[in-house]
């Protein structure tokens, strides 16, 4: 008995996954539960295991899209393991004499062209005068033998050409390599185009800028990460801090978390902020769901456990799904400014930038201060200009002043 094996439903969103790979060959005996395939879908990739055991019959490609309920495979439940094992066995037997047929067709192949393309004392003076192939002249000769009527033949229909092109141009040689390589977009990477441009055409988006002193957040974090670190079993990062501020100034500004439809505005009460974290496969953006919640220890074991199933491949769907604010970091690749695409379908993300020593007004003198830019982009047609700015002024309050998450002010 024949059992089809289908693509199942991972998520009311996803219609349609691309076959990334086949982890088995077409007549390979496999067990139950055994992964079959590897899918990709728009966010996250999976594993299609081996419903029953049996020989299974590869029918989708590697490289198609296909739409949630189609067949892939079958499976024979029928067949044994033993038989199995006796056929290859058999095929294993049988490929030598394929090989040895193979030879030998190229022999007689060999042996029938032998003649055609060679060419007469006479004719072959003529050719290698006039710098001409033989492969390039066709013999009227016995067997496709190349005459001297051929080969003159040949030099009158080489010289007319010559008349008829222009002189070469001398070509500038180039110097190194120029390869290219073709790569299919991946799912993931085809999603990602095609949201960022949904966002642009979609939303009217403006960015504001502003700068923090980071002195406090790296005094706090020199004075005590040995400490929280033996009490949490986890690092004091900078994305504890940015995550409280951003959920503290969300409850002021609650426009900021909030996103709009055809003809309503829709508000939450909760902060499940997202994280971008860059991996092999493209940008994901896990949600920490109810950030406003977790202490400083909670968000770092929380960020760590994402960041760890993202760069592993493993983020399902529901890590990914929802969220009402983004945090974005491309200061640990070095960025100084920059302005972030808002994460549909929120209204608002937030970009962090890299820590760098600048020269500031400090009560009148010049100091040294480690600054860093933040940036915010946002929906204007759901958030105001007052609003973003405020939003933004407040996020660089709570991290200049750090004492303020602790007593919620």
């Amino acid at each position: 008995m024949k059992q089809e094996i289908k693509v199942p439903s991972i998520g009311e969103s996803v219609n349609e996954v691309t076959l990334a790979s086949w982890l088995v060959e077409d007549g390979d005996y496999v067990e139950l539960d055994q992964p079959l395939a590897e899918f990709e879908s728009d966010k996250a990739t999976f594993e299609l295991p081996a419903e029953v055991a049996g020989i299974v019959t590869r029918v989708a490609k590697e490289g198609d899209d296909i739409k949630i309920g189609e067949v892939v495979a079958t499976i024979d439940t029928s067949a044994s393991k033993t038989s199995n094992d006796n056929k290859q066995e058999e095929k294993a037997i049988e490929q030598p004499k394929t090989e040895s047929k193979a030879a030998v067709e190229k022999n007689i192949t060999q042996e029938n062209n032998y003649a055609t393309g060679t060419a007469s004392p006479a004719a072959k003076k003529i050719l290698d005068e006039k710098n001409i192939n033989t492969s390039e002249v066709s013999g009227t000769g016995v067997s496709g033998r190349i005459t001297k009527e051929d080969a003159i033949k040949a030099e009158k229909q080489t010289a007319k050409q010559e008349t008829i092109v222009a002189p070469k141009q001398e070509v500038q040689k180039v110097v190194g390599e120029r390869n290219e390589r073709v790569e299919k977009l991946t799912r993931i990477r085809k999603t990602i185009s095609k949201r960022l441009v949904e966002v642009k055409n979609q939303t009217a988006m403006l960015t504001t800028f502003n700068e923090v002193d980071m002195t406090a957040i790296n005094e706090i974090r020199a004075k005590y990460k040995d400490a929280f670190y033996e009490q949490n079993n986890i690092g004091l990062g900078f994305m504890s801090f940015f995550t409280k501020a951003v959920c503290q100034a969300l409850q002021k500004f609650p426009a900021v978390n909030a996103y709009i439809t055809d003809e309503n505005m829709i508000f939450h009460d909760f902060c499940d902020i997202s994280i971008a974290v860059s991996t092999e496969r493209g940008l994901v953006v896990p949600v920490i769901r109810n950030a406003e919640t977790l202490s400083f220890a909670g968000i770092e074991k929380e960020i760590k456990r994402l960041a760890t199933l993202a760069r592993n491949n493993e983020l399902s769907i529901q890590d990914m799904e929802g969220g009402t604010f983004t945090i974005t970091n491309g200061g640990v690749f070095g960025s100084l400014m920059s302005t972030p695409i808002i994460n549909q379908p929120q209204s608002a993300i937030l970009g962090m930038h890299k820590v760098q020593d600048r020269p500031m007004v400090i009560n009148g003198s010049i100091e040294i201060r480690p600054m860093m830019y933040i940036a915010l982009s946002y929906d204007h047609r759901i958030i105001d200009g007052k609003d973003s700015v405020s939003f933004l002024v407040a996020v660089k309050d709570y991290l200049e002043n750090p004492e303020k998450l602790l007593i919620g002010l």
